[in-house]
């Protein structure tokens, strides 16, 4: 039986249970697209997309050789798919362990251990601006960014103010990069993040606000900037520059953003000073 023929039967038979089926998952797929987005499994994602590919148009155009080999080497293909994505399989059993009804039911509170995360970089950020320390602090959402963890050095620590001021302490090895914290873990530090490019119409931008509108403009990620140079605050998201944050409006921003509980009265979050298509400029890093 051909596969258009199984298609018919299959659209003929097509309830209101396959249909709640097929939205799981391909909400299952969407999930793990997410999860895969801007990391290395995605290249081999597009690889076995294209072996099944050729394996469908072997079945449909009787192609028996080709046929033969994925029939009697698919259970291999699965293996191999799990060991190549074994880092990604991880996280995902991690992250659903994180979810908050999950963590709810077993008693735990994931706002919590977020507050006590903006505590200390609120902490880190007052010192570090307070001494002209230039810093970049990068907050995975919903985006992986283990490629850019990659380009850095593991840490897989705690995050604490004191941490974070040895990271960026001037002329040490790693204070040049950028920290990479993924739920409440400083997963690694001295990381590259790509530079945007110029916009027209606006100034000179300094390497660090390049760097964090960069990677806010390919992904979900939340970036804390330090100027070097002025000791100014700034924060970017969806490729949009924050700057000038004082504490209260920081720890709000950080705490709507990353889902933690913010602590006394809202702050209303500014406007941004940079967007894409801006006219006014970042002058400094």
């Amino acid at each position: 039986m051909s596969f258009f023929q199984n298609l018919h039967i299959f659209l003929g038979n097509l309830g209101w249970r396959d249909l709640v089926d097929m939205l799981v998952v391909a909400f299952l797929l969407y999930q793990l697209l997410k999860l895969i987005r801007g990391t290395q499994a995605a290249q081999l994602l597009v690889g076995l997309v294209v072996l099944v590919l050729v394996g469908v148009v072997a079945n449909i155009v009787h192609l028996r050789l080709i046929n033969f080999i994925f029939t009697n080497g698919g259970q291999a293909l699965a293996i191999a798919a799990v060991v190549l994505f074994q880092p990604e399989l991880r996280r995902a059993l991690d992250q659903m362990g994180r979810l908050s009804p999950v963590r709810a039911f077993f008693g735990h509170h994931e706002g919590l251990g977020v507050n006590r995360l903006i505590e200390e970089v609120l902490r880190a950020a007052a010192s570090l601006s307070e001494r002209r320390t230039g810093a970049l602090l990068v907050f995975e959402r919903g985006t992986g960014l283990e490629n850019v963890a990659t380009t850095g050095v593991r840490v897989n620590g705690e995050v604490t103010a004191e941490m974070l001021a040895t990271i960026f302490f001037p002329n040490s090895p790693l204070h040049d990069g950028a920290v990479i914290i993924r739920d409440t873990r400083l997963v690694a530090a001295g990381c590259v993040l790509p530079l945007a490019d110029a916009i027209p119409g606006v100034g000179r931008m300094g390497t660090r606000h390049r760097a964090a509108l960069g990677l806010t403009l390919q992904s979900d990620a939340v970036v804390l900037i330090v100027s070097e140079e002025t000791g100014l605050i700034s924060v970017a998201h969806v490729g949009k520059i924050y700057r000038g944050l004082d504490q209260a409006k920081l720890g709000d921003m950080l705490a709507r953003l990353l889902g933690g509980v913010p602590g006394g009265p809202r702050v209303p979050i500014p406007r941004p000073l940079l967007r894409s298509g801006a006219v006014r400029a970042l002058t400094r890093r």
